[in-house]
């Protein structure tokens, strides 16, 4: 019987061999146009769900293309001794306008070169086909060489996520059962930079009201009621200013209660990693950074929690001048949660910093949009070292533990409702100018990829 490294590098050996019949069967899906937020191709959603189940038929998977009340689940299983995992991608892309900005046919995928390197151009390629892809012919490959996978499998590929995911939270809540596994694999996101891989393990939550402060019963005369009268705006204003302190950090009471400082050895190997605090600002015309002054820029854009002003507005906004005091005042704030922050808490708190400031003659109303909390996989667990030692194998660089300063939804859907954590492995790369046009896939993140999740599959076995 050969040994465990010599099965693991025949499964190897195989994806290295069969790369070129790999990439036709991605071209075959890149071809296949499904715009989940658009009607019209509703047709082509449903033709690359059917090519997905077929494909996973194929190897042995028990596999369905299921119903929603918008585009259908893709859902395959395949069981197996000893741990089991879900790998979660979508097979939806973003519609491809502006048309005439690409320089090839967004669904006729090519081979090109960029910076020397190897990349597919297509829509989709990156976002998510190639990545969702990359899994399926990693099981491919176990198959072919040891007729079976190392642990049991089950596979949920979306067709909406880039339309809002509306079918997946009673999709969830229906199958949980049937869909929980020890560890949830998602495929939808990037690498730390070409050579690094990384796993993201902190997603923030998020938080956002809109806010409206109402002062007179109507617009006034500025030149009548000037002084007089309270401006709405102005409250507003005053409101916002008095969000942050000096130093940069949030001044709501109690908004740090539950905010946790990052593991030593995530501090450590940040301290490591290839982050270029100058260049990151300077890429958007910015040099200062504006959160806490003792943080670093990656702190304060994937640990920090944040308080953000996205949209004010009030009186006369159009083309000239119109010397009016508004009756009322309108700003649109969001908060990105890390920790254990709770956004029902954090909604609550804010609302109190903001009545407490409104004056007499004024009123405020709230509109929620929305809140969600972070999801923490713990830096300590067992899959997560076993995944980041695979990753590091592969790559020749020390994986990195990472954090993203965004929200990713179906993280805390798996977590609150099948109760398991995830595992955030893709080989995509920020400059891969996904929902643009001239969307990239760097092959070399697709051949390795594939290799990666070969490994990753075998030590999770273990």
């Amino acid at each position: 019987m050969p040994s465990a490294n010599a099965s693991l590098d025949a499964v190897l050996s195989h994806v290295d061999a069969n790369l070129d019949q790999s990439l036709e069967r991605l071209f075959t899906l890149l071809r296949i146009k499904s715009i989940s937020t658009d009607p019209a191709f509703a047709g082509e959603v449903n033709a690359a769900a059917d090519w997905l189940a077929n494909e996973l038929k194929g190897l042995d998977f028990d596999a369905s293309v299921r119903p929603t009340t918008g585009h259908p689940m893709v859902v395959g299983h395949q069981r197996g001794e000893g741990p089991s995992v879900l790998f979660y991608g979508h097979y939806d892309v973003q519609p491809i306008d502006p048309i005439e900005l690409w320089t090839n046919d967004p669904f006729d995928p090519k081979i090109g070169e960029e910076n020397g390197r190897k990349v597919i151009l297509a829509r989709g390629a990156s976002d998510d086909k190639g990545q969702l892809m990359t899994f399926i012919e990693a099981c491919r490959a176990y198959k072919a060489v040891r007729g079976s996978l190392p642990l049991g499998v089950t596979v949920l590929l979306e067709g909406e996520e880039e339309s809002g995911s509306p079918s997946l939270d009673a999709f969830l809540a229906a199958n949980a059962e049937e869909l929980k596994a020890d560890i949830a694999l998602v495929c939808d996101t990037d690498m730390w930079d070409e050579e690094t891989p990384s796993i993201i393990t902190m997603l923030r939550g998020l938080v956002a009201d809109q806010v409206e402060i109402q002062a007179a019963s109507r617009d006034l005369h500025s030149g009548m009621y000037g002084n007089a009268a309270r401006n709405p705006n102005q409250v507003l204003a005053e409101i916002i200013a008095s969000l942050r302190n000096p130093d940069g950090s949030v001044a709501i009471e109690g908004f740090y209660d539950d905010v946790p400082e990052l593991p030593e050895a995530v501090a450590e190997q940040w301290k490591r990693l290839p982050f270029d605090d100058k260049g990151y600002l300077g890429e958007v015309g910015l040099s200062e950074p504006a959160g806490e002054k003792n943080r670093s820029v990656l702190e304060q854009i994937t640990s920090r929690p944040t308080c953000e002003i996205n949209g004010m507005w009030g009186g006369y906004t159009g083309e000239g001048f119109k010397t009016v005091i508004p009756a009322k005042a309108w700003a649109k704030i969001s908060f990105r949660l890390v920790g254990n922050q709770d956004p029902k808490k954090i909604r609550e708190a804010f609302r109190a910093h903001v009545r407490a400031r409104v004056p007499a003659d004024c009123t405020v109303t709230f509109h929620e949009h929305g809140g969600s909390p972070a999801s923490v996989v713990p830096a300590d667990g067992p899959m997560l070292q076993k995944a980041l030692g695979a990753l590091t194998q592969e790559w020749g660089r020390e994986a990195a533990v990472a954090g993203s300063g965004g929200s990713i939804p179906i993280v805390g859907d798996f977590k609150r409702k099948l109760g398991m954590d995830s595992l955030l492995i893709g080989y995509a790369q920020t400059g891969d100018r996904i929902h643009s046009p001239n969307e990239k896939y760097n092959l070399e993140s697709y051949h390795r990829g594939i290799r990666s999740w070969v490994r990753v599959l075998d030590a999770l076995s273990r």
